[in-house]
């Protein structure tokens, strides 16, 4: 004998609240891949991916982007997805990257680090960020001798400092070798 059983209101004041901060987090994810000047690219995916992988989470790379959305949003802070990371140089001495924003509010990001390690889940090294508010974070020539090795894969991921209006948003998990 086979029972039915009635929802409940999908409609409620909670439900409809999360189903916003999904809305919002595709939108902006969608949005910043079809940014003409720094979309979001395959190199952002896989650090997304590598982010859920490092967390121990079965999900793919725009699942872990949402999520990440709504838990800032949740926290009542302003969510970023991040794209078009560049390195323009990679050597150990002189390290020079730009990781775009696509802020929800523009431009709320004020200060975060970059964190790089010889894993995923080892981010101990951290090097302060250069912010141009509601556009990018970046580092210009900025020498990580002291923890980074020539020849050997790094990973890097930038993460708002706390008490910052992003606090949470973090970017995914990139990786490089450097020279």
């Amino acid at each position: 004998v086979r029972e039915y059983v009635v929802p409940a209101n999908p409609k409620t004041a909670l439900q409809l609240i999360q189903r916003g901060h999904v809305t919002e987090a595709v939108a902006y994810i969608h949005t910043a891949m079809a940014d003409a000047t720094n979309p979001l690219k395959s190199i952002d995916q896989v650090a997304y991916a590598a982010l859920a992988a490092a967390k121990g989470r079965i999900m793919t790379w725009f699942n872990q982007a949402v999520k990440l959305w709504i838990d800032v949003s949740v926290a009542v802070l302003v969510p970023v997805v991040y794209s078009d990371m560049t390195f323009t140089t990679k050597t150990v001495g002189a390290i020079d990257l730009e990781l775009y924003l696509n802020e929800e509010t523009g431009s709320t990001l004020a200060a975060g680090k970059f964190y790089f390690g010889s894993t995923k889940t080892n981010l101990i090294n951290a090097v302060a960020a250069t912010v141009t508010a509601g556009d990018k974070v970046a580092l210009v020539a900025e020498d990580c001798s002291a923890f980074l090795t020539a020849g050997v894969k790094a990973f890097v991921q930038f993460r708002p400092d706390a008490a910052d209006g992003c606090e949470g948003a973090d970017s995914g998990i990139y990786n490089f070798y450097p020279a």
